[in-house]
């Protein structure tokens, strides 16, 4: 077993109790986890056997991204919904995203993988809902790429079942009756949902959002996520029309409908949760139900603000998301660690502070996914790293290391370890070929939008 000390980092964030003077002289790995923290002025206890100067090196876990859609990269700064909200954003998306091949989806979640890494990212959440005709196999496919690319991923078997012919928003072309869809969420988990500390793939069950899937999927999902002991996801009260829509077809607010459908649980994270009243925040904190705050995205569809201080004060574990590359329109963690900072800022004031938001992004995402073994540097924890060098123009002049993260715009690690394997190094995923995965990348997006 090979003990690597990642000596003496610059400085860095724990997102833990443990105070960063405590591992001030760097982190010892072995076995993919942290064996061991050195504080300052110590050394290791037991010998190591390789080292790593880690001296121009920002330290951070890695970062955890809670909601995501990967197969939405191939539609980034789309014209014709540059300027759209969400509902006509969707209507027009929806008849491109019935389009997709596996082909562009291996090379959609290629992308978004590889970025989010790039950017100190280790673990990723991807809700996928969009299966037209050939696509059957689609979270097979993701799970692939996950494994070369070496990351970890909470990945969910999304879907759709109320089209436009009922009253939904989704082109029937890209709907799936429910029978259909409770038989592959029971084959995804059983072929590759993980479980335990170290788990590289797990699988969660995701209806896509109370406009697209029948009260029946909500309920059923529910009851086989309880069956199978894995997690559930949606998105949920992100815009005024999704109140309305609620209201007027359930006769009831989003979190109302949430607990009539067996979903206020600690079992669940949601996307979003923007348009909440107090009592709603009281009642997601009490059942411990998660949510993936997405500052970009609510932003660029102007959707709206989170109450991800209140949230998290009541009990809800809140997490980032940089959603899908069709509204951020990027897949960067660090700078949605910014975002959220200076969005949550605009509501709660300037003294929020820079930890908190890179605790959003690392500690709490992690526990918005339910797991405690990722998001943190502390002894037994895995070693899942990001690495950021502050030796760039735009650092020049900054004194807090780890507030520069944020507060300079950080953009790109320069190195990420995931389980205790060098996953970027020198700011290059190892055997990747960026250039010729942006040339197909970027074909297979030109032919998407051309039809």
């Amino acid at each position: 077993m090979t003990r690597l000390w990642i000596r003496d980092p610059l400085d860095l964030f724990t997102a833990d109790d443990v105070p960063a003077a405590d591992a001030r002289r760097g982190i010892v790995v072995a076995d993919g986890a942290i064996a061991e923290l050195v504080p300052a002025g110590g050394a290791p206890a037991t010998p190591v056997d390789e080292t790593f100067d880690a001296s121009q090196h920002v330290v951070t876990p890695g970062l955890v991204n809670t909601h995501h859609h990967f197969y939405q990269t191939l539609t980034r700064a789309w014209g014709p919904v540059a300027d759209a909200e969400l509902f006509p954003w969707l209507q027009n998306l929806y008849p491109v995203w019935a389009r997709l091949t596996p082909r562009d989806h291996e090379l959609a979640t290629t992308v978004a993988l590889a970025e989010l890494l790039l950017s100190g990212c280790t673990t990723a959440a991807d809700h996928h809902y969009v299966f037209p005709a050939g696509l059957d196999d689609a979270i097979d496919i993701q799970v692939d790429v996950v494994r070369r690319l070496g990351m970890r991923a909470m990945l969910t078997r999304g879907s759709m079942t109320l089209g436009q012919d009922d009253g939904g928003l989704p082109p029937q072309s890209v709907v799936q009756s429910l029978d259909v869809i409770l038989e592959d969420s029971r084959r995804l988990v059983d072929a590759h949902h993980e479980r335990g500390a170290g788990a590289q793939v797990q699988v969660a069950l995701a209806p896509c959002s109370p406009f697209s899937v029948t009260t029946d999927a909500m309920r059923e999902s529910a009851a086989l996520a309880a069956e199978l002991d894995v997690r559930l996801h949606t998105h949920l009260a992100e815009t005024i029309d999704e109140e309305d829509f609620c209201r007027e077809r359930f006769g009831m607010r989003t979190v109302d409908y949430l607990e009539s459908v067996g979903w206020l649980t600690d079992r669940t994270w949601l996307g979003h949760a923007i348009h909440l009243d107090d009592d709603e925040v009281r009642r997601l904190g009490a059942a411990g139900t998660g949510v993936a705050h997405c500052p970009t995205s609510n932003m660029r569809l102007a959707s709206g603000i989170a109450r991800a201080v209140e949230l998290e004060d009541a009990g809800a574990p809140v997490g980032l998301g940089v959603d899908g590359s069709a509204s951020n329109d990027a897949s960067t963690m660090i700078l949605e660690a910014r975002q959220a900072l200076y969005l949550q800022r605009l509501k709660y004031g300037a003294g929020l502070g820079v930890r908190r938001a890179l605790g959003w992004a690392t500690r709490g995402g992690a526990r918005a996914l339910g797991r405690d073994d990722i998001g943190r540097i502390a002894v037994g924890a895995q070693a899942d790293l990001a690495m950021f060098r502050l030796d760039e123009l735009r650092f020049s002049g900054a004194h807090d290391p780890v507030a520069a993260l944020l507060l300079c715009g950080a953009d790109r690690a320069d190195r990420v370890m995931v389980g205790g394997r060098w996953r970027v190094v020198d700011g290059q995923v190892p055997g990747l070929d960026l250039g010729a995965l942006v040339a197909e990348h970027s074909a297979a997006a030109r032919r998407l939008v051309a039809g």
